[in-house]
């Protein structure tokens, strides 16, 4: 298992997610890394290396967090 953090830039996307819910990703390139995103725009994740990339296209929402820093959403990947 493979577990990643997406950043929610709105709060009212925190009532959206809910945890267990199955979401799919997007993978967009950029030069020299990856990056990914929530279906329906709910979360952005870092910028990923080639050897870092997900092999899987759907994951399961474990945790929806608020903190000083945002909003936070962690997937978990079956790779």
């Amino acid at each position: 298992m493979r577990q990643m953090e997406f950043k929610m830039e709105r709060a009212e996307l925190l009532d959206t997610v809910k945890e267990g819910e199955r979401l799919s990703v997007k993978e967009s390139a950029l030069p020299n890394s990856y990056y990914y995103t929530l279906e329906h725009a709910y979360g952005m994740s870092a910028n990923y290396g080639v050897l870092e990339r997900l092999k899987s296209t759907e994951g399961v929402v474990r945790d929806v967090k608020e903190t000083a820093k945002g909003y936070f959403v962690t997937m978990e990947f079956e790779e």
